[in-house]
């Protein structure tokens, strides 16, 4: 078995990964990257928000992904019924970026990977996280290729950013109940050949079926678009095992994009997620740290996912690179407060959405400008900025402009009777 030793190992590829070893390669740190896939591959969490670019900037990568045309994405557009709910990012609270992208992940998470390499970052791609084990101040890895060779990595630190498969949340036994459980999501891509021109063919929408289920629709610049259903596994169970005529059923229940893609045959079978949704008991130990998916995944329906991927990778490589240089960090403040207070207010909002008190706030015919400001924030992932009252009043904040709305039609229906 070949030893390698490096000062922080990354497990994980994805824009959390990247973004962590873009960082650590600025501040000199000696960073190497396992990969369990070979790029480019398909993987889902095309929806990016605002709040990234700031991350992507700081890790040094903003720069290669501005060249790639990707398709811009100014805001969001939710639509119920005859209801439109539009959100503009020019027109948020506070400051900050007010655009970012949609995206093939294939092509995006290729061009951060070669990108790093270009700095110098070595990435094992085809290597598989086999066993962890932590020893004093250094942790041992075990990691099999593609071609059976065996590696043991050791490391003073490991930043683990392995998404969906949770390396450590699996080895460690730190899965716990997520914050938000019970759905589950389908989708593929198509190829859209008469795509309309303008904000139709351009403008990221979900469609509200009923209160707990809705459509996404991501059109992206190469002219494949995402679509893809969520909705709790209730929900899932009217429709057919098969998952492609599971998703042509489930097509059939839009109103407004009904029919819109009938002639776009689907570039893949439909794939089915289960029980999305993610958690953990804690985001870091001795040696280690958790980031994006690896630790915690709320639900898709504000993109949040890529957000905190890319804010959870920066803020762990700054500590982790800090530690290395001899100071005492404490983890729990600095890292695991500071995530938890993100993932708590969109917990709120996801939440709320289910409940049905967030899409009141959505589709009021003559929302008030400033709420509509502060909440657009929160959309575009300022989810720390406590200035705001909707990121600072979260757990109430909803519901409270939820009933004055309720209030408001009732006095409208008094007055038409």
């Amino acid at each position: 078995m070949k030893n390698r030793n490096t000062k922080i190992l990354i497990i994980g590829a994805g824009p959390s990964g990247m973004v962590a070893a873009g960082y650590l390669q600025k501040q000199g740190v000696d960073c190497l990257v396992v990969e369990k896939s070979k790029f480019p591959r398909f993987t889902i969490g095309e929806s990016l928000l605002p709040k990234s670019m700031e991350n992507f900037e700081e890790a040094g990568l903003i720069g290669a992904l501005k060249k790639e045309g990707f398709q811009k994405k100014y805001g969001a557009r939710f639509i119920k019924g005859e209801k439109i709910g539009e959100f503009d990012f020019s027109q948020k609270f506070g400051d900050g970026w007010d655009w970012t992208w949609q995206v093939p992940r294939a092509d995006f998470d290729l061009v951060l990977a070669e990108e790093i390499q270009r700095k110098g970052v070595e990435i094992l791609f085809n290597s598989e996280v086999k066993k962890v084990t932590f020893e004093d101040n250094k942790s041992k890895t075990e990691v099999v290729q593609i071609s059976e060779k065996k590696l043991e990595i050791e490391a003073d630190f490991i930043i683990d950013a392995s998404g969906n498969a949770r390396v450590l949340a699996n080895q460690l036994g730190l899965s716990s109940t997520p914050k938000i459980s019970g759905n589950s999501s389908i989708f593929t891509h198509i190829k859209e050949t008469n795509r309309p021109k303008g904000k139709e063919g351009e403008l990221i929408t979900f469609e509200v079926i009923d209160r707990n289920s809705w459509f996404w629709y991501i059109p992206f610049s190469n002219g494949n678009s995402s679509l893809g259903f969520v909705s709790n596994n209730d929900w899932f169970s009217n429709f057919s095992e098969n998952n492609l005529v599971a998703f042509k059923g489930m097509l059939l229940k839009l109103d407004y994009y009904r029919d819109r893609f009938d002639a776009h045959p689907f570039l893949s079978e439909p794939v089915k997620m289960q029980n999305i949704s993610k958690g953990v008991k804690q985001f870091y130990g001795k040696g280690y740290v958790l980031t994006g998916n690896s630790a915690e995944f709320l639900d898709p329906v504000f993109s949040s996912g890529v957000a905190f991927a890319t804010e959870s990778g920066l803020q762990a490589a700054k500590l982790a690179a800090r530690e290395l240089h001899g100071e005492e960090i404490n983890w729990q403040t600095d890292y695991a407060d500071y995530m938890e207070q993100g993932m708590q207010v969109f917990s709120s909002y996801v939440k709320e959405w289910y409940t049905g008190n967030l899409q009141k706030l959505f589709f009021h015919e003559s929302p008030k400008r400033e709420i509509k400001e502060q909440i657009c924030a929160v959309l575009a992932g300022y989810v720390w900025d406590k200035k705001n009252p909707f990121v600072k009043n979260h757990q109430r904040i909803i519901r409270n402009v939820a009933r004055l709305i309720d209030q408001e039609n009732l006095e409208v229906e008094k007055k038409l009777t």
